[in-house]
């Protein structure tokens, strides 16, 4: 994610990215198991074709993005295919990336997603949740902590009419003012 958001124009690449020391410090991983985890983060992404890894004499790799299906081609930014997800600059300037969980930050972009802005709060019919590929188990989970980082509202809402059988369903919505201010790091 973060090499994305430093490659930002085409060839969608970085000539002089950090080295595993400098990714360790930025990602605020532990320095001792830190650069070995980049490194071999950084090669599974190559090896699955999602980065290009060129060798450089006495400086770390440049890496240049491939495409997102981790079939070898072209890098194309997602807003040029129609289709992204946006998030506050908070989220990552405020340690919000370091403090959610992957399952809550995964939920987190599926429901920016989901509810495209509504302020209201609003039901995701199954059909809709399942296109996101997230188990009811994983949904469970990332909304709990969502919500205990004041990050998402759930209510109960009744759904259907007068003629159909009435039902309780979760409505959500997305509080992501509360990004401006530090995450709970309990």
């Amino acid at each position: 994610m973060c090499i994305t958001m430093m490659a930002t124009r085409q060839p969608f690449d970085l000539r002089r990215p950090p080295g595993p020391n400098g990714w360790t410090q930025m990602l605020a991983i532990d320095p001792k198991t830190g650069p070995r985890r980049v490194a071999s983060n950084l090669k599974w992404l190559a090896d699955h074709q999602f980065i290009d890894l060129q060798p450089q004499w006495g400086r770390p790799s440049a890496i240049t993005l491939l495409s997102a299906t981790g079939d070898g081609g072209v890098y194309t930014q997602p807003r040029e295919d129609g289709r992204y997800v946006g998030m506050p600059i908070a989220f990552w300037t405020n340690g919000w990336l370091l403090q959610l969980s992957p399952t809550a930050i995964a939920l987190l972009f599926a429901l920016r997603e989901a509810l495209g802005g509504k302020s209201e709060p609003q039901y995701i019919h199954t059909a809709k949740r399942q296109r996101y590929g997230l188990s009811s188990d994983t949904w469970t989970k990332g909304r709990k902590e969502l919500e205990a980082q004041g990050l998402l509202a759930v209510k109960r809402e009744p759904q259907g009419d007068f003629y159909d059988f009435m039902r309780l369903r979760n409505a959500y919505q997305l509080t992501l003012g509360r990004l401006d201010g530090p995450p709970s790091w309990s």
